[in-house]
């Protein structure tokens, strides 16, 4: 813990990250609580306060049907947030287990895996999440699926490297030389060392992930309304620059904070990680 609280101490990006992380996790749970408006989360109009700059009591101003922008930023969060956590859920342990029985059984296993693996590195991560969405009906769970099918390859190349390079160490071998099963070998000797990568890959995910699903939002492929969602967002307000900016600034300046934010917070994990190590 004092090794820790020294390595974020020591950098002050490091801290930025853990404010601007905390703020985005509190404002995706206390949404409830914040947001000034949170009947506007849905499908609302007020006509009588449609299109308004950023002024009292609507901070961001409001959208083409009278909603806060700030109220549907809190809202598009908590959406985001849910939306990466399970993908990387999902997507963390297929490439996991994947990576280790390649790096570790070899032979035709390791090679019909890795070109798997290499078919999917091979196709850009948007257009295979496009591809996906334009045959899948656009919602929620369709949308952790296209991000999901596109995400675990990363993490099973990044395994499969690490188990390559653990499988000949002093305790592997020790550890086949006294019965273990390739099972033990793997999940309880190989997998405890590639955690640190793992978890600090993890992190940085996160972030991008959430400008991913916004990608597709933004391209109507994602969340659709009247869920807000920040990739939506941005899109609505893009057609009416510069007049009505707000429209389009707040939103994007949200995604900027969240990835901005999981960046920092992982390369502070890689740092205090590898100390550990």
């Amino acid at each position: 813990m004092k090794r820790t609280l020294a390595i974020l101490l020591a950098n002050p990006l490091s801290l930025l990250g853990v404010v601007l992380v905390a703020l985005v996790v509190l404002s995706a749970i206390f949404a409830d609580v914040i947001a000034p408006f949170p009947e506007h989360r849905g499908a609302v109009v007020d006509f009588a306060n449609f299109n308004k700059p950023p002024q009292w009591p609507y901070i961001m101003g409001t959208d083409l049907v009278g909603r806060d922008i700030f109220s549907r930023i809190l809202y598009a969060y908590r959406i985001s947030l849910v939306l990466g956590v399970v993908v990387l859920a999902i997507a963390v342990p297929i490439g996991v287990a994947i990576g280790l029985v390649a790096g570790y059984v070899g032979g035709w296993t390791e090679y019909a895996l890795m070109r798997i693996t290499d078919i999917f590195l091979s196709i850009p991560p948007l257009v295979l999440a496009m591809s996906i969405m334009g045959v899948l009906e656009p919602t929620l769970t369709n949308g952790m699926l296209a991000v999901t099918a596109m995400w675990w390859p990363w993490y099973a190349r990044l395994v499969y490297n690490i188990t390559r390079a653990e499988r000949e160490e002093g305790y592997v071998l020790a550890a086949e030389v006294i019965g273990a099963s390739p099972t033990h070998v793997m999940f309880r000797e190989i997998l405890p060392n590639c955690v640190p990568a793992i978890v600090t890959k993890m992190t940085l995910d996160l972030g991008f992930v959430i400008l991913i699903a916004s990608s597709l939002s933004f391209l109507g492929l994602g969340v659709q309304p009247p869920t807000p969602d920040l990739g939506s967002m941005v899109a609505d307000g893009a057609k009416y620059l510069p007049d009505s900016w707000w429209l389009t600034v707040f939103p994007g300046l949200a995604i900027l904070v969240a990835v901005f934010g999981f960046n920092l917070i992982g390369d502070a994990l890689r740092d205090i990680l590898g100390a550990d190590q």
